[in-house]
């Protein structure tokens, strides 16, 4: 028998109540770095909605467990596709838009999936797929997300299986580096877990995420659902350039700041730093790697009050 506690809460992935303002219809949930364009939470909702009923309609066989591969680079489509198909059931294998043909053929061989979210530019890597390709920068995609009106009594979302937390909710990918690339499975209480302590975590004003990280990286992916789970509002880079990045922190007051450990490095080295207001940086989260002691020291001495969290990512 099902345990009551394995299945999914209807507010298990909504965002923070004690942020007050992140039910209001002027809070931003994502920003474009670059061009400021911004998707408040009521927005962002609507889009999965939108999409989601896009999905169940168009493939009416996809069902709970089906895998589908995300490429797409950095943008504002990424979180809504990545809900979207956790709302579903959907198990998201998001990999590297950079990859070679042949690499993502072995991902491929790997999880198995029956539909792929990527760019009209990369779509030629892709194997022929059970129900082929969504192209995120195609007219009828950008359609799609501004259908509005959708509810969660929608008769097309209805009957939509109910996902457990023991129900798989992605694959990712090893780097490589000791043997062949190899696939990962997570659970949605693995992301459940990771949400949940973050409510906690951030007391005070509603934190501002600024996103320099890829997105189809573990660390990316979970640090969204965090951020969705905490209120917070997430600017988000197209690509990683040093400089730009301390210009966003300085242009949106950023206080969260999520890194690999070159980027602290950087931030110790730079001498780029005297040139921006970084005063509003709280905290500094870094993974993705171990980071030596001796660079933790330097960073705490040029900025002593800024906490810097090793997190690791399993």
């Amino acid at each position: 028998m099902r345990r009551n506690q394995d299945l999914l809460q209807p507010q298990a992935l909504r965002p923070s109540p004690s942020s007050s303002s992140s039910s209001s219809s002027s809070s931003s949930f994502l920003v474009d770095a670059t061009t400021g364009h911004r998707v408040t939470y009521p927005r962002f909702i609507s889009q999965c909605r939108a999409l989601s009923s896009f999905l169940v309609s168009r493939f009416p066989s996809l069902s709970k467990n089906d895998v589908t591969l995300v490429l797409p680079p950095p943008s504002l489509h990424v979180p809504v596709i990545y809900f979207t198909l956790l709302s579903l059931g959907i198990v998201v294998s998001p990999a590297n838009p950079l990859s070679s043909a042949s690499e993502i053929r072995r991902l491929v061989g790997l999880s198995k999936p029956i539909l792929a979210f990527v760019t009209s530019q990369a779509a030629h890597k892709l194997p022929t797929l059970r129900h082929g390709t969504i192209l995120i920068d195609s007219l009828e995609f950008k359609s799609v997300l501004s259908w509005t009106g959708l509810k969660e009594t929608d008769p097309v979302l209805r009957n939509v299986n109910r996902v457990t937390q023991a129900n798989p909710t992605m694959i990712l990918y090893s780097s490589g580096t000791t043997g062949r690339v190899k696939g990962v499975l997570m659970i949605h209480r693995n992301m459940i877990a990771g949400v949940t302590g973050a409510r906690h975590a951030e007391p005070g004003p509603k934190p501002v995420w600024l996103f320099p990280l890829p997105l189809f990286h573990v660390y990316g992916f979970v640090s969204i659902l965090r951020a969705f789970g905490m209120g917070a509002t997430v600017v988000l880079m197209g690509k990683f350039e040093f400089e730009a990045m301390l210009k966003a922190v300085e242009k949106y007051r950023v206080s969260l700041l999520p890194v690999l450990p070159p980027v602290v490095l950087a931030l110790v080295k730079s001498e780029l730093i005297g040139k921006y207001d970084l005063s509003s940086l709280r905290t500094v989260m870094c993974g993705g790697a171990p980071l030596g002691k001796e660079v933790s020291r330097r960073f705490q001495q040029q900025f002593p009050n800024v906490e810097l969290v090793q997190v690791k990512c399993h």
